[in-house]
């Protein structure tokens, strides 16, 4: 599928957003979840590599370990995910600290198979702490997907960066992000997901924070939330309630890994749970 413009998207959402309808985006591990992400009407489809972990029965955190070459694993998975999507805009996960590519040449690149626009993932915004401050101290900082996110900007790229502070939502604003998704922290649940979560209502302070800080730069930038505790519906529900200004959620695990899990375990064990009726002794043949 070409690539669907970013002037297109933008008013499409601005349209929402003026109606009260939330701006709902998922990942895509694999090309079925992007079919029946698609078949839901979901806004927009992301996939990045953490979707082929997740999808694989691994943590989504895989994604920012050294099993793979983030960039080149959504490269491939474009030729599952692209060629089944069919009016929804597709956005690239890219690893914006790979000291090995060539960004303005990778961005353009993404754009001519067809994605409307990227997001910084792997981010080194999951890591905190020790491991965070020698990647901030040897030159692989969040600094670089910031840049990235302006050269992406630069090439008329939809931009969807995760942040995770204010200080990084400011930046991200002003490098040019169109929608700046305030990230709570790896999802929780499922067989699979993190088990120790911040709360809902520590999410909505922490939300608001970050709205405020990308507001205090552009005020036409749309926000949504992610990831730690807002795994389901009725948790988005909650947030999108108390956090204002807030256009909606984007769903990863809790968009395809989750429900993928209950429905084929349901549906094993209402297969399992089928009896078997008139049983005869099959009769001996003679002779």
């Amino acid at each position: 599928m070409a690539a669907i413009s970013r002037k297109e998207i933008l008013e499409k959402f601005r349209k929402m957003i003026a109606d009260g309808v939330p701006i709902v985006g998922g990942g895509a591990g694999t090309g079925l979840s992007a079919k029946a992400e698609e078949a839901g009407g979901i806004d927009l489809i992301i996939i990045y590599n953490s979707g082929r972990y997740r999808m694989a029965g691994r943590g989504s955190a895989a994604g920012l370990l050294a099993y793979g070459n983030a960039n080149e694993i959504v490269k491939e998975m474009a030729y599952e995910v692209l060629p089944v999507v069919k009016k929804t805009p597709v956005l690239a996960g890219v690893n914006g600290t790979d000291p090995f590519v060539i960004m303005p040449l990778l961005l353009a690149e993404l754009k001519t198979m067809g994605f409307s626009g990227v997001q910084n993932f792997p981010t080194v915004g999951l890591f905190d702490g020790t491991m965070r401050q020698s990647f901030e101290e040897t030159g692989m900082g969040f600094g670089l997907e910031v840049d990235m996110i302006a050269e992406a900007h630069k090439l008329d790229l939809l931009t969807t960066p995760y942040v995770f502070n204010p200080d990084e939502a400011r930046a991200m604003t002003n490098a040019g992000a169109d929608i700046v998704v305030a990230h709570m922290g790896v999802t929780t649940g499922g067989s699979i997901g993190a088990t120790s979560a911040k709360t809902l209502d520590a999410c909505v302070a922490e939300i608001d924070a970050i709205a405020d800080a990308a507001r205090s730069v552009r005020k036409d930038v749309i926000l949504l939330c992610h990831g730690g505790p807002i795994s389901m519906p009725d948790d988005a529900r909650y947030i999108l309630e108390r956090c204002e200004g807030l256009h909606g959620f984007y769903g990863a695990s809790s968009m395809e890994r989750m429900p993928a899990e209950a429905a084929i375990t349901r549906q094993t064990a209402d297969f399992k749970a089928v009896a078997l009726h008139n049983q005869t002794t099959p009769k001996k043949k003679k002779g």
